[in-house]
């Protein structure tokens, strides 16, 4: 193994067992570079690349410090799926549940008559205890009328829909732009009103590729990163 990604690999450990908290600080170059018997470039290369990935800060002038926690968005997950792979603790409040049937601009998302009838659920979603988005889901009440009965603040939505209903999720449409928090989404959050957050709008379809699942998520900026590969 290179010695820069054993570097990163031991403060990785660190953070990920608790003992380096965001805000901590993490060795310098100069330290890293004593302990691990390496040159100072190759301590610099390895804290550089933890910065890339959003692991640590450097600020100039005071050193390198353990970064808050960001949410990498790169592949069809669950938000509990995204959150346990960045190991963290994740939680959700659930804001609302409920039957509507006036969202006559989802229902078309979702290939339904305008007036059709469907389950809204509005959740807060938490790590580590602090709030990271605010997620509002929409699908067919004919289908999934069952899950008004359920305990959404405690479970996966995607695992209740594979689990319970036996749907197979395959793919999503999704549509990413940048807005401000409204008041409503301000006070969930606990940032000021006006803030930048981040909005993702998904339409995801099942194996059969009929859509079943409208997503509007409101992510907080700060907290997250919106990971794109090209190909060429």
């Amino acid at each position: 193994m290179p010695a820069y990604k054993r570097i990163q690999g031991t403060i990785l450990k660190l953070v990920e067992s608790g003992q380096l908290k965001p805000g901590d600080a993490v060795n310098s170059e100069r330290e890293l570079a004593r302990i691990h018997g390496v040159s100072l470039m190759t301590a610099r290369h390895a804290l550089a690349g933890l910065e890339r990935e959003g692991y640590v800060v450097r600020r100039r002038g005071a050193g390198t410090f353990v970064a808050p926690p960001k949410i990498h968005f790169n592949k069809l997950m669950s938000y509990t799926e995204q959150m346990a792979r960045r190991g963290l603790a994740v939680g959700s409040k659930l804001v609302s549940l409920s039957i509507v049937d006036s969202e006559p601009e989802v229902a078309a998302r979702l290939a339904l008559p305008s007036n059709s009838k469907l389950v809204k659920i509005e959740r807060l979603r938490l790590g580590a205890e602090e709030a990271f988005a605010v997620e509002t889901c929409y699908l067919p009440a004919d289908e999934f009328g069952g899950l008004t009965r359920s305990r959404l603040d405690r479970a996966s939505l995607f695992s209740l829909l594979e689990n319970r209903y036996g749907l197979r999720i395959a793919h999503a449409d999704e549509e990413v732009d940048a807005t401000t928090a409204d008041p409503h989404t301000a006070r969930l959050l606990s940032i000021p009103p006006g803030s930048p957050v981040l909005r993702i709008r998904q339409e995801i379809y099942s194996a059969k590729g009929k859509p079943v699942l409208y997503v509007l998520g409101l992510y907080r900026s700060d907290r997250h990163t919106l990971l794109i590969r090209r190909f060429r």
